[in-house]
Order: structure tokens, then sequence, then C-alpha cells
């Protein structure tokens, strides 16, 4: 919110002296972040003209000069020789000359300089070269602007062009410091500066009696959360007006430093009262007006033609401004170009309105169409300033158009029920940590402007019409303490109380997370956007038709699903760092994913109260209506495992070194994963392997197919591992630790065949099981399959360890155990020992 000062002075008493940092600092105090000080950036002498004659010089490049002799003055040298381009100005008109010394808005000084044959000794200045608009096609004429003033006279103070702004960032609920009302409050409570509210002011309302009173309805019967679209609507008649009548300079001035372009005398009047009382104000040319006007929601498929000249096609939640003719108007957002006013309007009906927040914001979004109007409706506009706001714009439009208020018009009023508050009394101290007394909180309140009765208890508190941000206690506690000051509020380090920390989950999750950076592989946390054809091929083993969450506004089209797998993005970080040079790479990712049963209805049709926790039942419900989103890891490696150096070649990273990062998380999870061999859509057949724990599959690893790493723009091999995390975590059991024996252990080996299609950790599951507690470890050693060995089969050889705790082994005891475990392995897998 821009706020020129001068405008700033007319309702609170800022010092004479208060630069525009002063002013930051004091709004700074109440809560409100400061931007930035603006001004015209001006500096002379820059003064009123009066242009003596001139003479048009054509050139040679076919555009013609005027060579002008300008008087500015005794005091600035007289009558001064000018080149000018502009030929919209005649002798005698009074013009803004920006003398020698004198620097415009860029910056852009001005000096004497020679040009078409003429030493120009200064320059007359458009209104864009001055800051005051966007016209640059003339010269700014003085008459224009309904102003005559002596020659020599300093323009940049007679236009208003020596204001300057502070910007100050307007939090969402805070709308009504949209307002130069706002703010000038707010810089009252700040300093104690005497606050003059421009809603106060008495002024005579619509006459609803009058013959020429104005129809206005409001049809609603689609309410958004029970809440009709208008429930405030006041129409004013203004007669007679002249539109080519000239914006005063002061008022552009400050609408220019409010970030607001002048558009003509009446909708000036409007934008300025909207700024002023923070009441958006639409004008309609009456006599295009067919019958009264209703406020209803839009038929499906209607249309209307907005002022930016766009037929928009309209949904039934869009409030409209309607009249006979069908829709005139987006309420609170753009009128319609039917009724908009023009030069030729002569009578206008000015209207004011109070409009539904929700539906607003959702209008301006659905249309993109966000304006000063809807930006102040969405936050919620002050409902007792309607007739302020119309009467306001009725008298300027009387005072600068030459307009005559009638006085007549219609309204719609709703009765306002004021939300009263209960305040226990001890509730501010105990929530700020201040021990505020009885009179702080009170005069807290009653400074903002809400009515506070004593109870009991405590106090029972109505929140001012403009505030509909303070709903209950805690808003309130809020306000005391912005008022009072925010550097009383002591810093004090909270205590955590006992036995709080990380949960087991995130314990787990850090610990594999930081082993994986310990082995030197590098996290790359990635968008959760994916294709759906990158759903089908990475989030399922087949690479077929999966269930995905298909985003309602993506932020990019070409990416609406929400990620099934973690691999994507992955390849997706490789490309972007193989496009860099960066071509040996190690990456994790640890994320959720998103997969939704096929045929699995998800979303639920209520929301639970906000002011309250759900209960359990709630949550459940809650839960059960989103999709599984479990949290995954998945590496990728690709390039180079060793750089070449000196003497030794360069070693690229194999399919055993993603295998060794899965043991990592393995290790730092607690639990053991088995491979064994399986196939994926996204995998090279042969080099694929599934993970599971304690039978149970969790993930794969294998080598991505040459076709997916090529459309991904990989050169060479490209590797990846992808677990369930919380399935890893959940089957971590509690670690033992046992005593370390001191006697020696007996090793022997055996060399197993089995069928191919068996795989070698359900071959040492059996080992283990049927050698007992005497086998300390088991390692494959080999894996043959040729010569000697069955077509169809494979020998398996294991090193086997064994150890007792209280006595050293035999070797019988140890070949004992052996067998044992391979009548296991052969009743389980039919394993028999190769000769």
């Amino acid at each position: 919110m821009r706020v020129p000062l001068s405008w700033l002075r007319e309702f609170v008493d800022v010092p004479a002296s208060a630069t525009g940092e002063d002013v930051l600092a004091d709004l700074v105090r109440v809560g409100f972040e400061e931007e930035e000080v603006l001004g015209f950036e001006l500096t002379g002498p820059i003064v009123v003209g009066e242009v003596r004659e001139f003479v048009e010089e054509p050139q040679s490049n076919g555009k013609t000069i005027r060579w002008c002799q300008v008087d500015v003055g005794d005091a600035f040298g007289g009558v001064r020789g000018i080149v000018c381009g502009a030929r919209n100005f005649f002798a005698g008109d009074k013009v803004v000359v920006t003398l020698p010394g004198a620097v415009l808005p860029g910056p852009f000084p001005i000096a004497a300089r020679k040009t078409y044959g003429h030493v120009s000794d200064g320059m007359i200045a458009s209104a864009k070269e001055l800051g005051l608009g966007d016209e640059h096609s003339g010269i700014l004429r003085l008459v224009d602007l309904g102003i005559d003033a002596p020659v020599g006279t300093d323009a940049i103070a007679l236009l208003g062009l020596d204001d300057v702004a502070v910007d100050v960032n307007v939090t969402p609920d805070r709308g009504y410091a949209l307002s130069i009302r706002g703010i000038a409050r707010e810089y009252s409570h700040a300093t104690g500066a005497a606050f003059r509210d421009p809603g106060a002011k008495v002024w005579g309302e619509v006459n609803l009696h009058d013959e020429t009173a104005f129809a206005v309805a409001v049809e609603d019967d689609a309410p958004i959360r029970g809440r009709v679209g208008a429930s405030e609507f006041v129409a004013r008649i203004v007669r007679d007006v002249d539109p080519t009548k000239p914006t005063p300079p002061w008022m552009i001035a400050r609408l220019t430093l409010a970030g607001i372009r002048s558009l003509g005398i009446l909708i000036d009047i409007t934008n300025y009262v909207m700024i002023e009382l923070g009441q958006p104000i639409h004008g309609y040319d009456l006599d295009r007006l067919q019958g009264g006007i209703t406020v209803r929601r839009a038929a499906a498929g209607e249309t209307l033609q907005t002022l930016d000249g766009k037929t928009r096609t309209l949904h039934p939640e869009d409030l409209l401004i309607t009249d006979a003719s069908g829709p005139i108007g987006l309420a609170g957002v753009m009128g319609g170009g039917t009724t908009e006013m023009t030069d030729a309007t002569r009578n206008v009906l000015i209207e004011a309105a109070t409009f539904d927040t929700v539906t607003i914001a959702r209008t301006a979004r659905r249309h993109k169409l966000p304006s000063e109007a809807s930006r102040r409706f969405e936050r919620g506009v002050d409902p007792a300033i309607a007739f302020v706001a119309a009467a306001r714009v009725a008298e300027l439009m009387e005072r600068y158009a030459g307009g005559t208020d009638t006085r007549a018009g219609g309204a719609i009023n709703a009765t306002r029920v004021d939300t009263m508050i209960e305040l226990p009394r001890d509730f501010v101290s105990g929530l700020i940590g201040v021990d505020y007394t009885a009179d702080e909180i009170v005069s807290s309140l009653e400074m903002i402007g809400a009515t506070v009765r004593e109870t009991a208890a405590g106090w029972v508190v109505a929140a001012p019409s403009w505030r509909p941000d303070l709903t209950d206690k805690w808003t309130l506690a809020e306000e005391v303490a912005r008022i009072t000051g925010y550097d009383r509020i002591p810093s004090v380090l909270p205590i955590p109380p006992a036995g709080r920390g990380f949960t087991a989950a995130q314990q787990g999750r850090r610990r594999v997370a930081n082993a994986l950076a310990a082995a030197g592989y590098v996290e790359t946390p990635s968008f959760p956007f994916v294709a759906e054809a990158d759903n089908r091929l990475h989030g399922s083993a087949g690479g077929g038709e999966v269930a995905s969450v298909r985003l309602a506004n993506p932020l990019d089209g070409q990416h609406p699903f929400l990620r099934r797998s973690l691999v994507p993005g992955l390849l997706q970080v490789a490309h972007r760092n193989v496009s860099r040079g960066l071509l040996d790479l190690a990456l994790f990712e640890s994320g959720v994913v998103f997969r939704p049963a096929i045929g699995q209805a998800y979303g639920t049709p209520f929301v639970p109260p906000l002011a309250v926790r759900p209960d359990a039942a709630t949550l459940a419900e809650l839960d059960a209506a989103i999709p599984p989103q479990p949290r995954h890891i998945a590496v990728l490696v690709t390039g180079n495992r060793v750089a070449k150096q000196p003497g030794a070649p360069a070693e690229s990273f194999e399919l055993l070194d993603v295998l060794d990062a899965v043991r990592t998380i393995a290790g730092a999870a607690g639990v053991r994963i088995d491979v064994s061999q399986t196939q994926r859509a996204a995998l090279h057949p042969g080099r694929a392997g599934a993970l599971s724990v304690d039978g149970v599959e969790v993930g794969y690893v294998g080598e991505v197919l040459p076709t997916v790493a090529a459309a991904a723009d990989l050169p060479g091999r490209v590797y990846v591992a992808e677990l369930d995390l919380d399935r890893v975590l959940d089957a971590a059991r509690t670690v033992t630790a046992v005593t370390l024996s001191g006697y020696p252990a007996a090793t022997q080996d055996v060399s197993l065949v089995v069928a191919e299609d068996v795989a070698a950790a359900t071959l040492r599951d059996a080992l283990v099981e049927g050698a007992g507690p005497l086998l300390e470890a088991v390692r494959l050693v080999d894996d043959y399959r040729g010569a000697g060995v069955p077509e169809g089969s494979k020998s398996l050889t294991f090193a086997l360890r064994f150890r007792a705790p209280d006595r050293t082994l035999t070797a019988a005891e140890a070949t004992e155990a052996k067998l044992a475990g391979v009548a296991r392995a052969q009743e389980r897998c039919g394993a028999s020992i190769r000769d």
C-alpha cells in the first residue's frame, strides 16, 4: 500500500518535519513491513513558463520542430529560446519548463544543448517526463489542468510533485490498511497522534422514497458458506457531470504516488475514494443502464464483455451485476463495457457495495483478473462505509466534475450483528508472557475501535466493523501485544519437555541419509511432479496402467501428475548435471511418493472445524481420504567411480556399486536386505534385482534400460536402486549385543548344486536354519555354471564359520553342523553337495 504523506496528514497529525523513513519506522512498530519511500525524483529549477511565440522549422529528416521563445520570469532569466518537437500548444499557453540544472525521473539531467541549429536553453515538459502519467505525445498545458499561475512559479509545488509516499506491505488479514483511512489510524496507534476518521463524517443518505429512486435487488440462491454474495449495496445518482473537466493536479499526483494512473476526472474520483476510504467504487453511465440493478450468480454458459474488451465465459459461482439487458459487470472485480463511463457520460450511477470475500477471490483468480478492487474485497471491506464512500464520490463529482448530487438512488443494507468475543481476564498475559494491566488491555482494544464491556470473568469485546480478522480471544490478545509494543515481549528460550525428540522413524531416516552421504552420495531433492508416462514406466514392475494423482492446477502442464517413483526425478537431476559437464554422479533422494490404488476413490466431502483439534475418528477419516504416501529412498550412479589418473585407468560405476549403496542403507536401518533376480519395465533384462526384507519385497535394483537412459540424454550406463524406506525401517529389529567368544573359529566350505531358479538367499537361509547356533557367519563366495554341473543347475559355494562361546570346537562338531545345514537345504531347496 503506497501512502502519500500529504494525504496521510489530512487524517492524522504527522509532524511537518517527519520524513518518509520516520513514518515507516513508526508503522513498523505496529506490525507493518516497510518496503520503500517513493517520490517523483525531481529536482528544480522547474517553473511555469509562458510561450510568447514560436517558429516552425521543417527538418531534412521530415520532422518539424518549433523554435520557441518562452518567458520563465525575471528570476530565471526572462525569455529563453527552447527547441520543442511537440505541436499541441499555442502562443500564450502556460507550460512547465525544466531549466538547465534540473533533473527529471530517469535520472535525466537537463542542460543547455545545441540541437537543430539552435541552443535549447531548457525543455518544455510532458506529463510523462514529469512522472504524472503515460501521456507523452504532447507537452503539458496548464490550461488543460485548470491552472493559471504566474510565470516563474515553482511547478514542482504547484503540481504536487514535492510529495512522497511510503510503501508498506499489508498482510492479507489486515485489509482495512489498504486505505489512507486505515494507515492513518495505525499511525495514530503507533505515535499517539490525533486521528480524524474520514468514515465518521455525517452525510445525507440516499433518499429511497424519492420518485427518482433507483431499484436495487440481490438474488443469490447459491450462497458460499451460507453467506450471500452482496450484503450491502448503495447506488447514488449524480447528474449533469462534465467528464472532460481536468483532474486537479494534486489528485493526479496523489493517485500517481499511490500507483494508479489518471484516466479522467470521473474514474479518478472513484479511484481516489477507494484509496482514501478502502471502499472500491464503480461508476456506471446511468443513461446506458436498462432498468434497475440486480446482483445475482451467473448462469452456466453466460458471457460478459469486461472493460478490457475481452468476452469471458462465466462460472455459476461468479457474482454478477446485471440490468434488464443482462450482465453488466463482474461484481467486485471489473465492470462491463456496455455501461462504462466515457467522455459522453452526463449522468452517473455510483455503486458502493460489500461483496463476499471468498466469491470475489475465486472470481478474480478464475478469470485471471486481479484488480485494486478485488484485492480489497477479498480481504474484507468495512460494511459500514458504503454510504459514506458513495456520498464522498458524489461530493467530489459535484466539486470537480460540475455534477449535481441528487441524493437519489437505491440501497440494500443488511442488519449487522456484532460478534461478541469473551476475553478472560488473565488470558492475554498468560498467552503473550507480559504482565498487562486491565487498563492496558481495555485501552488497547478501545484504541483499535472495539467496544469493551467488563464482566465478572473478564471482558466481552465487539470488534469494529472494519476488522473482520478479529474473531476470537487469540486475535484480541495479538492486538493488545501489537498496540502496547512487541518490544515488551521477553525473549525466553522454551525449555523442551523431557523425553521428546525425533521419533524412531525420523531417527532411522536420518541415519540412512547420513550413511549415504558419508559413502559419497549427494542428496538432490526434486519436485514431485512427473508425466503420466514416467509413472507407468517407473511406478510399477510391469510398466502398464497405474493409478496416479493428477493435480488440478499443475505448475507445468507437461508434468501434471504426482510421482509414484523417485527415479524420474533422479534421471532429470542427472541429465541437468551431465548437460553442464558433470559426468560422474552418485545421487540419492529421500521423499514421499503417491500410490493410489486402481479403482479406489479418494477425497472427503467435509472440512473439519479449524478452531479445535479433530478427534481421532475425524483424523482417521481424513487419513483414509488421501492416497497412500510412503516414503521411498532411491540412488543413482553413472559415469566413473574413480577418475582416470596417471598410471591408473578410470573405473566405471558398476551394478556392484549400487548394490553396495543398498547394503549401506540396510546397515544404517538395521536390517538384512536380500537380492533376487527380477524384471522391471525400466531396467535391463538380466540386470535387475528385487530387494526384500524377511521375504517381503521392499524395492528393486538394476541397470536402467539403454533406451530409457538415452531418452534422458545420459551417456553410458546408469544404475539405480529404490526402496520403500518406511517398510525397511518398520522391519528393523532391536540389535542385541552378544559376548565375543575368546575361542577359535572353525571354517569350512560347502558347494551345493541347485536349480538355476533357486535364489542364493533362499539357500543361505536354509543352511543357517539347519546349522543351528554354532554357525557364526555364512558368505556366498562362488556361483559356478558349466562343466561338471547339470544343465539348468548351478553350483553355489558358501564359506561357513563356526564358533562356540564356551569351548573350542572340534572338526567333527563343525562338520556335523554343516551337514545339518546341508540336510535342511536339501529338504527345502533340493540341494545336493557338489562332487
